[in-house]
């Protein structure tokens, strides 16, 4: 389970990690971006047109990326899709595991128990261990103790090391003990930062509680009680989880430190054992040589034993440390453990607490929801008892009138009692279903809250205080335990409730028995009815049949709906994603239409300063025009720059007219944006042409200006008047800008825009072409390197064709598998419809029983109810004396009581069968849940067949692929061709490796000689070559046939296959094709040039068909997954709707304004109770009447006759007074029909009312129909209003267009003017020439010349006057259009009267203008301030039609959103009506229904009292009876019947009187309420009317003022444009002579400018050179200055230095004498002592003296002694030097010839001396001997000498004897000798014991000593096997005696077996077989 739920968790993991990596990257992407542009200097292009262009191109950059992004969003769909499917499979998963965990919950119980004990024992053991420490820690010669007790504690510590994850086994001693503290501290550092987590998440939910307490103060308590029940149970759960891990984590800790003592207890062992046996060796040795001298190899090893001891102690002291450092610490981990143990103990048992008041509470739900399902069952038993009982009282309603008066008394409290019964369960059952609502949404919330929880308690590391969050969490485990007892509480007043309406239940199923107790006498007339019951019930069996059949028919149905559900979810999961995805464009429209207004804002930002330049322009000219040279040009280029102006201004108010539309059409923003783009490259194009216009006119005007320099003066007149006029000129264009300013900023307050991100988005923009130029230079190299990597993959495609088969195969195999896959679901589906099936018709038969059961049990319960009805007759009846018919009413009533019974016993039987009905039902759901779950796994299998569908289409795009792959193989096979065929040109035949070189030399030869033949064997080679390529071709082709057949076989994308296998077609044709160009024109270089490029266009073709096909298989997975998501989210409306309608019904039922709704559920509930309460009284009382006149009767009956005759007329009194009663029953309900009927008049009365109030809502709605039609004239004024604006901007246009003819016709004067001008010059200038010249040829020739211009300018002239005389007829006409416009308007007027008051303000901001406009007019005097006064005027106008169109606007607005409001007060209207009267409706059938119960209350009352009356009078009767007064009897009945019958007279009356009243006032109210808001209504319509009408006339009245103004204006301009020609004729001839006086004045300034200009820069040049040895002279001041300053300061400093210095030193020499003279002082008194004690002194020294000498003189002779001790030392060494590595050679000589020369009975005596010479003990000896006279000594000596033998010396260290004299001396100086050269130099390396081999184990390689001694037998070597000396080596190892190898071993000899490094070396000495041991031994002495 672990295992599934982690793998889950990775998967999700994985998922979230790809999700959130792409959004980090689409983030990051998005940051940059907003980063890059904010960051982003001002960069712009000089040319607008230019950057225009850019920034669109920029704009179709960002456009792709756009594109790029919704891909990736795309995607990230899809992600996000697949992760919620996973989402809700884990969710299933956990749900079904939570049952598990709370198995393991108890499990870990269990654990904690055992885990307890462990703890406990290991607590012992830890004391133990602690007691054991402290006595070790007693006495220092405990040592062995000590030591086991740390090493226990360091090999538990290395053994919980080793089994710590982050540990290492190699760890001894301290390096362990540390890392256990470290882990220790690092354990408790984790428990600390858990418990920190558990203290913020407590205190969260504190936060939470208090949060929650605070809002939802008494309704949320119950919920929040369950939320925190459920959170209490999961803090548990994770507890005791941890105390789990805690427990375990110390139970690894003991063990691990139990490891750890013992593997250190035995190391520490084992080391003690070694060193003991090392001691007892040691021991030995000193015993054995007691009495000779001692060497100093033993002094240095007993030191260096002494070391080891020293350090050991030393170890053991710092281990016991250790253990007592960490005894410590498991004390203190043992208290927090018992800390920890206690608290959790606390929380288990709170945790228990809380879990046993969850499970009453469940309990408590469970009940009360059993008994509301109870309550619902009987709700509709209970209607459909009452519908069976309407027909049987149809049926029986002629026949018994007087049972359906008793019927109708009984039933209706009865029905009225069950009916409040069931709105309150109705109630109860609606509020339960909520709080489990809430409680689920609760839970889902905590879950996500415990979620958020543990991924914090993983992200903490640290905390702290630990018993703070344990109070805290005490602390909330309080509150939420009051919480708790306050839902206990709560429960308990529900239960109350419960137990109030179960007993209210049984009073009403009292009240039934008693009912059917009644019906029982009438069972006879019923018996009649029971036959026709059974006919009935035939019928119902037949209609059972009808319904079982309609039961499968819904069985089937919903089986059907069960797959649409499933479709729906998947279908809402869909829609789900299609609204965020609307959502997500929707935000990006948003974006888009904001970044549109920013980018309208800039372009108007960009046409002020356009504007801006433009003035500045017209600066530069006008100052241009002052330096011109003549006033003509200067006036054309005026009029040229006016002209300019105009188009400028048409332009703008073409601007202008866009953006009114752009206003208008908000939702076509990006069309306008574009529009606006090309407006404004056209307005840039014109404005780069002014420019233009401006350098050229500048470069001219700078021309003239160099040239006339000098006639300044004489101009300067004429520029103060230009001047004046520029200002007011620019004065104008100001005015103009603050109006464009305004309009554009009503513009931008209209669409709220920011200009500033328009700005940034431009900037963006021009940063994102940049960016893109970066990118497309970048993909320029790409493509580069692509091509160089594409000449390299082509080589490479070759080899790729074999992989092709493999992929025929796969998709052989895929396609088997998909059959398969089908054919199973095939079966499942139709297993499944078999199952279905099954189930229904199971279903089907259930439902059909148990309607017929059903059917049954209504027919039992209507029987029921007429039994009921006979038995209250029969009662009546019996309650009449009816003294005869006692017996035949017995055994009626037993008939009745069997027959009861036998119902009884059916009943219970239906009731059985209706259980077995239910149970057989449920179990067919479960069968249907278990289908459903089938159906999914199946709806899986399908998504896998797509999944595996989507493979095979991938395939199908490899094999396309692989075809293109063919193709590029066939390009290749042609190359070669070629090549084969340059090859065969060529004389040379090379290998198959062609370098490039040679290719380019066999094509030019190929290009040279094409025409040659090919050589056979090359053409032969072709022609397999093609055979081998049709075969290839024709089994592609057959592939693709087969694959073709395939695509065509796939459901999802048959054209686009379709269209593939085309393509395939026709590649193979064109393959075929190629093979046929090959096979005929060989290898020609044209065909392979033409072969390639074919192969480049399939490479695209077959790119752009894959393309399709992947968009094709997105579309198709998009489509499906918005199909899934649009159903999911109509499956998600669909609930909320029911939630909707849910919530409707609740609020219908509780809403109610007044309350009274309420108040009277209560009020009838009360009355019910009191009626039950009644009722029940009045049984009792019956009953209790009814054993009194027993009584009566049985005591009549006995004394005898007169006594008898008394009781039966006082009983026939009192059935009379019975009679009489039941008469004035009869009369009162008479009584109660009159009170009835005056109800139902009072009906009629308020029907009439009604009818009223219905008139009253009929003229209310006349009303609205009244302002719907004002409304409709409203909106047709606003379209002739409209049209009006229309017609106004026509007018504005003709008048444009007569403001462009005045320009035209201004330009065509001016151009007369001078041409007129030039023509008078003209003339002059010919008679000059006449008269200046002599009479020649020439004359004549330039007369005719003249003549001819003349006549030219005449013609022009004519021209020119007639087009004067056209264009005035064109103003003509236009002045009549005027005339006839301003007519229209006129007319219009009476139209637009009903517009007024609106406008009004329009009118004023109007007028505040034309004043404006006025007072300018009156400042105007030029010409151009006259034309542009009339271009203003017009703009004037056009901005007052902007701010009337923007009023419309919003009229039009205002009027719609008006009709909207008038449509919601409509609906509103209605739907408060259709409220009221269904509240009529309610409140009149609840008084109703009050003042009956009323009536039945006074009614029980009075029976309660009358009965009771009764009783008292019978028992009085009883009294009197034995008393015998019977006349006072007689009178009290008839005062009882007359006060009864007052009283009962009296109560009616009243009853009567507060019914009426009651009706009365409730009418009266609900008229007033009525006629009040209906008075509202008209008030409120009255005034909106008024308001339209007065707007409409305001709108009227101020458009007729602005159509009079308009005309006004008209004729203003007409007057002005005359004035202004006048006033042109008149300044151009001033100018003419003006320019001509300028020429000369500029001349002479020029002159005098000049020489001013060159005193000027003599002037500037002196000043300059001043200042700079003024600057100069400033610098040296204020250097010198600094210089002063800071020689005064340290002047001052040294100073004062030098004084504190004196000072100081004047006060140390006062010191100093001060201590000189203390000092002297004293001095004087030592000097006093000094002398006395002198005297003494120098007789000691006379003393000391003599001493001194005698101690020199020993020590003379000390030294001499240890010089000469020296030297004996020296001496000692030398000889032992000299003599430890010799033997005596005599001795050896002599023992060896005494050896042979001995008889062979005494040899053993010369080896025993020689033994004995060796050091051999005599005994080993002797054993020797014994053991070797098998084959004598002689062999021993024999093979010694000879290497028959591989015996050698025994590896014991000599313990020599005491009496060896002076052979003993020698051989122990040799074994010294051979001790001193085998020991190491170095000390002696501690090893452990586990290291140290013994020595007779020999070393790998070599054998030792020990085991040839063994080998031998010898004796020598068994004696002390075990004891093994680390300090001594083989002796024996050293030397290889002998080379030959003798028959001692197989191996040969083993002393010649290599040595190893470590032991001293002798060369080897070969010595030959045959040689002497005498030689032998002589060699080796000498060596």
């Amino acid at each position: 389970m672990s295992s599934w739920l982690g793998g889950i968790g990775s998967g999700l993991g994985q998922s979230l990690g790809q999700v959130s990596g792409s959004l980090s990257s689409f983030t990051g992407q998005i940051s940059n971006f907003t980063k890059d542009m904010l960051l982003e200097g001002v960069e712009e292009v000089g040319d607008a047109a230019t950057e225009l262009q850019v920034s669109n191109s920029k704009l179709a950059e960002v456009e792709s990326a756009f594109g790029a992004q919704k891909s990736e969003h795309e995607r990230l769909r899809k992600l996000h899709a697949e992760l919620e499917e996973k989402l809700e499979a884990a969710e299933i998963q956990i749900k079904r595991q939570s049952a598990e965990y709370r198995t393991l919950l108890q499990q870990k119980d269990v654990e904690i128990s055992h885990l307890k004990a462990r703890q406990s024992g290991l607590q012992e053991e830890v004391q133990k261990l602690q007691q054991s420490a402290q006595s070790a820690s007693a006495g220092p010669a405990m040592l062995p103790v000590t030591t086991t007790s740390s090493s226990t504690t360091s090999s538990s510590a290395s053994s919980f090391l080793s089994r710590h994850p982050g540990s290492h086994h190699g760890f001894h001693g301290e390096e362990m003990d540390l890392s256990d503290v470290i882990w220790s501290q690092q354990e408790i550092n984790r428990l600390s930062t858990e418990v920190m987590c558990l203290e913020s998440e407590v205190a969260h939910w504190r936060r939470m509680s208090q949060a929650s307490t605070a809002t939802g103060a008494g309704n949320d308590n119950h919920s929040e009680i369950l939320k925190l029940q459920r959170t209490i149970k999961e803090l548990r759960d994770e507890m005791s989880r941890e105390v789990d891990e805690h427990q375990h984590e110390l139970a690894a800790l003991q063990d691990a430190q139990r490891q750890k003592l013992a593997d250190v207890t035995r190391r520490h062992r084992q080391e003690l054992a070694e060193y003991e046996e090392r001691i007892e060796e040691l021991e030995e040795q000193i015993q054995s040589g007691g009495g000779q001298p001692t060497s100093v190899s033993d002094t240095s090893k007993l030191h260096e034993l002494h070391q080891t001891i020293q350090s050991l102690q030393e170890a053991a002291e710092q281990r016991e440390k250790q253990l007592a450092e960490l005894s410590a610490n498991l004390e203190e981990a043992q208290k927090i453990q018992a800390s920890l143990q206690l608290e959790k103990d606390d929380a288990q048992q709170e945790n228990t607490g809380l879990l046993q008041n969850y499970t009453r509470l469940q309990a408590s739900v469970a009940e009360l929801q059993t008994r509301v399902q109870e309550q619902e069952g009987k709700a509709l038993q209970k209607a459909q008892l009452d519908h069976e009982i309407q027909m049987l009282r149809n049926s029986l309603e002629a026949a018994e009138k007087e049972i359906e008066r008793l019927k109708n008394l009984e039933a209706e409290p009865k029905e009225e009692v069950e009916h409040a019964d069931i709105l309150e369960l109705n109630t109860i059952i609606g509020a339960l279903r909520q709080e489990k609502e809430d409680l689920e949404q609760e839970k889902l919330n905590l879950q996500e809250g415990l979620k958020v929880a543990e991924e914090q308690l993983v992200s903490r590391n640290e905390a702290e205080s630990d018993l703070e969050s344990l109070d805290d969490l005490k602390a909330e485990l309080g509150r939420r335990e009051k919480i708790l007892r306050a839902t206990e509480e709560e429960r308990d007043t529900l239960m109350s409730e419960l137990e109030e309406l179960d007993q209210q239940n049984q009073e009403a199923t009292q009240h039934m028995i008693s009912v059917k107790e009644q019906l029982s006498g009438q069972l006879k007339e019923a018996e009649t009815e029971l036959k026709r019951m059974t006919a009935e019930l035939n019928t119902s069996s037949d209609q059972k049949r009808a319904l079982e059949q309609e039961l499968e028919t819904q069985k089937e149905k919903m089986s059907q709906s069960a797959f649409t559900l499933n479709e729906l979810h998947m279908g809402k999961q869909q829609l789900e994603r299609t609204v965020k995805e609307l959502k997500d464009k929707l935000g990006h429209s948003q974006e888009q239409s904001r970044d549109a207004r920013r980018e309208v804002t800039e372009l108007k930002k960009t046409l002020q300063e356009k504007e801006e330049l433009l003035s500045a322009a017209k600066a530069k000219l006008y100052e241009g025009g002052e330096r011109a040279s003549e006033a003509q040009g200067a006036n054309e280029a005026l009029a040229e720059k006016e002209r300019e102006l105009s188009d400028l201004r048409r332009e703008l108010d073409e601007m202008r007219c866009s953006h009114e539309k752009v206003m208008s059409e908000d939702y076509e923003l990006k069309v306008e944006n574009r529009r606006f783009k090309a407006e404004n490259e056209q307005t840039s194009g014109k404005v780069e042409e002014l420019t233009k216009q401006l350098k050229e006119s500048q470069g001219v005007l700078n021309r003239v200006v160099r040239e006339k320099d000098t006639r300044i003066e004489a101009l300067k007149l004429e520029k103060y008047q230009l001047e004046g006029e520029l200002t007011q000129a620019e004065n104008k264009l100001k005015e103009q800008v603050k109006q464009y300013q305004q309009t554009i900023e009503e513009l931008t307050r209209a669409r709220s825009m920011d200009a500033s991100a328009l700005q940034t988005e431009h900037e963006r923009a021009i940063k994102l072409n940049q960016e893109k130029d970066m990118e497309i230079a970048q993909l320029k190299r790409d493509v580069e390197q692509v091509a160089a990597d594409h000449r390299d993959t082509n080589e490479m495609l070759s080899i790729t064709v074999a992989g092709q088969q493999q992929l025929t195969d796969l998709l052989q195999e895929k396609d088997v598998f998909m059959d398969t896959l089908k054919q199973n679901a095939a079966d499942l589906q139709t297993e499944l419809d078999n199952k279905v099936s099954v189930f229904t018709k199971e279903v089907e038969t259930l439902k059909q029983s148990l309607d017929e059961k059903d059917k049954q049990l209504g027919g039992m319960k209507e029987e029921n109810s007429h039994l009921k009805e006979e038995i209250d007759r029969l009662r009546d009846q019996q309650s009449r004396p009816q003294p005869l018919a006692e017996p035949r009413t017995l055994d009626i009533i037993t008939e009745l009581e069997t027959e009861i019974t036998q119902l009884k016993s059916s009943r219970n039987a239906l009731e059985e069968e209706v259980q077995t009905l239910r149970r057989t039902t449920e179990e067919q759901q479960a069968s249907l849940l278990l289908s459903q779950q089938s159906l999914q796994a199946q709806q899986s299998e399908i998504e896998q067949a797509r999944a595996h569908h989507q493979q095979t289409t991938l395939n199908y795009d490899r094999l396309i692929q692989a075809r293109d792959e063919e193709i590029t193989r066939l390009q290749q096979n042609v190359e070669q061709l070629s090549e084969s065929q340059s090859r065969a040109n060529s004389p040379s035949v090379q290998g198959e490796v062609i370098l490039q070189e040679e290719k380019t030399q066999t094509l030019n030869q190929e290009n040279g000689n094409e025409k040659h033949d090919l050589s056979k064997v090359d053409i032969e080679r072709l022609v397999r070559g093609i055979k081998e390529k049709e075969t290839e071709i024709t089994q592609l082709n057959e592939k693709n046939l087969s694959l073709t057949r395939q695509l065509d076989q796939l459901v999802v994308s048959r054209d686009e296959v379709g269209k593939l296998s085309q393509m395939i077609m026709q590649k193979d044709l064109e393959i075929q094709a190629l093979h046929a160009r090959v096979s005929m024109g060989g290898g020609h270089s044209q065909d392979v040039m033409f072969l390639q490029q074919q192969l480049q266009a399939y490479a695209v073709e077959r790119e752009q068909v894959i393309a399709v096909l992947n968009e094709k298989t997105r579309e198709n997975s998009q489509l499906r997954s918005d199909y899934h998501r649009l159903m999911d989210i109509m499956a998600g409306k669909e609930a909320a709707l029911l939630k909707l309608q849910q919530e409707n019904q609740r609020l219908s039922n509780m809403s109610d304004p007044s309350g009274s709704q309420e108040m009277f559920k209560e009020t009838i509930q009360n009355l019910s109770r009191i009626i039950r309460e009644k009722d029940i009284e009045i049984d009792a009382l019956t009953q209790k009447c009814q054993t009194l006149v027993t009584v009566l009767q049985s005591s009549g009956g006995e004394p005898g006759a007169g006594s008898g005759g008394v009781s039966s007329n006082q009983f026939e009194e009192l059935l009379q007074e019975r009679d009489t009663l039941k008469q004035q029953v009869k009369k009162m309900e008479e009584w109660k029909q009159q009170v009835i009927t005056t109800v139902k008049n009072m009906q009629h009365e308020s029907a009439q009312l009604h009818e009223e109030l219905i008139k009253l809502q009929s003229q209310v709605s006349a009303d609205s129909d009244c302002s719907s039609k004002l409304s409709v004239d409203y909106a047709r004024l606003v379209q002739n209003y409209e049209q009006k604006e229309r017609r106004l901007g026509s007018l504005s246009l003709e008048l444009a267009q007569v403001q462009q003819t005045i320009t035209q016709l201004s330009s065509t004067k001016d151009v007369l003017l001078g041409k007129l001008d030039s023509v008078t010059q003209t003339p002059e200038v010919a008679a000059t020439q006449c008269s200046g010249s002599s009479l020649s040829t020439h004359a004549p020739s330039h007369q005719p010349d003249s003549a001819v211009k003349d006549e030219k300018m005449q013609q022009e002239v004519v021209q020119l006057k007639a087009q004067l005389t056209e264009k005035e007829n064109t103003i003509r006409t236009l002045q009549e259009n005027n005339h006839r416009l301003s007519n229209s308007a006129s007319a219009s007027e009476s139209e637009q009267r009903s517009q007024a008051e609106e406008a009004r303000q329009v009118r004023e901001r109007l007028e505040a203008l034309q004043r404006s406009v006025r007072e300018k007019d009156l400042l105007i005097k030029s010409k151009g301030d006259q034309l542009a006064q009339v271009s203003e005027a017009l703009r004037n106008r056009e901005n007052d039609n902007e701010v009337l169109k923007q009023a419309v606007t919003n009229l039009k607005e205002r009027a719609l959103i008006l009709e909207m409001d008038v449509k919601k007060l409509k609906e509103e209207n209605e739907l408060v009506a259709a409220r009221s009267r269904e509240k009529e409706s309610e409140f009149r059938a609840l008084q109703e229904t009050n003042m009956q119960v009323s009536l039945l209350l006074r009614e029980k009352e009075f029976e309660l009292s009358a009965m009771s009356e009764k009783a008292a009078t019978v028992e009085k009767l009883l009294k009197d009876k034995e008393q015998g007064k019977s006349g006072e009897l007689n009178q009290l009945l008839n005062e009882v019947k007359s006060m009864q019958d007052k009283a009962v007279a009296f109560q009616q009356e009243r009853d009567q009187v507060m019914m009426a009243l009651k009706q009365k006032q409730m009418e009266t109210a609900a008229l007033q309420s009525e006629l009040q808001h209906v008075r509202d209504k008209e008030h409120r319509l009255n005034l909106e009317l008024e308001r339209l009408r007065n707007h409409l006339l305001e709108i009227e009245d101020s458009y007729t003022r602005e159509a009079l103004a308009a005309e006004d204006r008209e004729t203003e301009l007409r007057r002005k444009v005359a004035l202004l020609d006048e006033r042109l004729t008149t300044s151009s001839s001033a100018v003419e002579s003006a320019s001509q006086q300028a020429s000369m004045q500029v001349e002479s300034l020029q002159e005098q400018l000049i020489g001013v200009v060159k005193q000027r820069d003599d002037a500037l040049v002196q000043l300059r050179t001043s200042q700079e040895q003024v600057n100069q002279y400033a610098v040296s001041l204020s250097n010198l200055q600094m210089v002063l300053e800071q020689f005064q300061q340290e002047e001052k400093a040294m100073y004062s230095a030098e004084l504190e210095k004196h000072k100081k030193e004047k006060e140390e020499w006062k010191r100093k004498a001060l201590k000189l003279e203390d000092q002297a002082s004293a001095l004087q008194i030592n000097l006093d002592e000094a002398n006395a004690a002198l005297d003494s002194a120098s007789r000691l020294t006379d003393q000391l003296d003599l001493k001194e000498e005698q101690i020199e003189e020993l020590k003379k002779q000390v030294d001499v002694r240890q010089e000469m001790l020296e030297e004996a030392q020296r001496k000692l060494m030398n000889l032992l030097n000299s003599t430890e590595g010799k033997i005596d050679k005599v001795l050896m000589h002599n023992l060896f010839l005494g050896y042979f020369h001995t008889p062979k009975t005494k040899r053993a005596d010369v080896l025993k001396l020689m033994g004995s010479v060796l050091g051999l003990n005599r005994e080993d000896v002797e054993k020797m001997l014994e053991e070797d006279r098998g084959h004598g000594v002689t062999g021993w000596v024999s093979n010694w000498l000879g290497g028959r033998g591989a015996q050698s010396v025994p590896n014991t260290p000599q313990r020599p004897t005491s009496g060896q004299g002076f052979n003993s001396s020698f051989s122990e100086m040799f074994v010294k000798f051979l001790e001193m050269e085998s020991t190491p130099s170095l000390p002696a390396p501690k090893l452990p014991v586990h290291d140290i081999k013994p020595l007779s184990a020999p070393p790998a390689g070599r054998t030792s000593s020990g085991t040839s001694s063994m080998a031998a037998g010898a004796p020598v070597s068994l004696k002390r096997a075990g004891d093994s000396n680390p300090f001594l080596a083989p002796r024996s190892a050293a030397v290889p005696l002998l080379a030959g190898s003798g028959s001692g071993g197989p191996g040969g000899h083993l002393l010649m077996k290599p040595i190893s490094d470590t032991l001293p070396t002798f060369t080897p000495v070969p010595v030959s077989a045959e040689a002497s041991g005498g030689a032998v031994l002589k060699d080796l002495l000498k060596q």
